[in-house]
């Protein structure tokens, strides 16, 4: 049996790539759970993928390949191994699976759930249909899996005007993020007919947030996310998805920084430009810090909470999906 001092010692290299955000005193907490996570991937052919969100013990010690939304759909479409553990929210677990169907999906945490997901229904779907007769219906990826089936395509906040301009028509649907919509109504000449979905991290942040930030904090760089209010992301620097604000602090380094965000992403992020600061407002998602390196640990040694799909829907789903990717 592993001592306290050798799993220490074999997990060093993982602390230094943490150390400027997890405080010496708790890695020790974390250690033993990566440690036999790291063992029990190997022994079931198994990766796990993290979204921007996950905590860094989880993002960067234990993640196969993480990402924003999007760049984890298209990375679930290249694994080559036959477990799939989903560090995220259920949704992301849908569409892991609707790519992977005879692969084995885990999520750590059946209640990781999202407040967009939970906003609409395929009832909700196909009753704007009739009210919108042959108006596209392009669906966020933060939907479930029936809800995608309902759709023609879905999109991500990274490639969502890319899509809607794609389906050459005068206007679209876009469903559930009302606040995505108004973001990519005032990018393109289509008009946007959206739903009343809100994402409860985001929508918490406002204008006067960031005006207090600025005064607090002089001369810094705002980011937002486009599924905070319009109001909030007219007043920002730059707006965009985790993978774009990431790329914005990658190439741009500007010397402080904010991301108006859910708060791991910042923590996630300054482990690799240690030369920037990041003032960090705090809006944690419940869903995403359900999961925890206890629970994935446990999905990968008792196969726990097995991700499955109506078959009826699955395809449906799974064409909305791959219609986005091929975009």
């Amino acid at each position: 049996m592993a001592t306290a001092s050798s799993v220490l010692q074999r997990t060093a290299p993982l602390y230094d790539r943490v150390k400027r955000v997890i405080p010496p005193i708790e890695w020790p907490a974390f250690a033993g759970d990566v440690d036999a996570i790291l063992e029990l991937k190997r022994r079931r052919n198994a990766v796990i993928l993290a979204h921007n969100y996950q905590t860094p013990e989880i993002f960067h010690c234990v993640a196969d390949l993480v990402g924003d939304s999007l760049a984890l759909a298209r990375k679930a479409m290249a694994v080559e191994a036959q477990v799939i553990v989903l560090a995220g929210v259920h949704f992301m677990a849908e569409t892991a699976k609707l790519l992977n169907p005879g692969k084995t999906v885990l999520i750590p945490d059946l209640a990781a759930g999202c407040s967009l997901a939970d906003s609409i229904t395929p009832q909700d779907v196909r009753l704007m249909r009739q009210r919108y007769p042959g108006v596209p219906i392009v669906t966020y990826v933060n939907t479930s899996a029936a809800v995608k089936a309902e759709s023609d395509i879905c999109c991500t906040s990274g490639n969502a005007r890319a899509i809607v301009e794609s389906l050459g028509v005068r206007r679209v649907i876009m469903l559930p993020d009302e606040y995505l919509a108004q973001n990519i109504a005032a990018e393109t000449d289509v008009e946007i007919i959206a739903w009343k979905g809100h994402c409860e991290v985001h929508e918490r942040f406002t204008p006067e947030d960031i005006r207090q930030l600025r005064e607090d904090n002089p001369g810094v760089t705002v980011l937002a996310h486009p599924e905070c209010p319009p109001e909030v992301v007219a007043v920002a620097d730059f707006s965009g998805s985790t993978a774009a604000m990431s790329d914005y602090v990658e190439t741009r380094k500007p010397p402080r920084v904010v991301l108006m965000t859910e708060c791991s992403m910042s923590d996630n992020v300054a482990v690799q430009h240690p030369e920037v600061e990041f003032i960090r407002p705090c809006n944690l998602c419940p869903h995403m810090k359900r999961i925890t390196l206890g629970n994935i640990r446990q999905a990968l040694e008792l196969n726990r909470h097995e991700v499955t799909i109506d078959p009826a829907l699955a395809g449906r789903a799974r064409l909305a999906v791959e219609r986005m990717l091929a975009i």
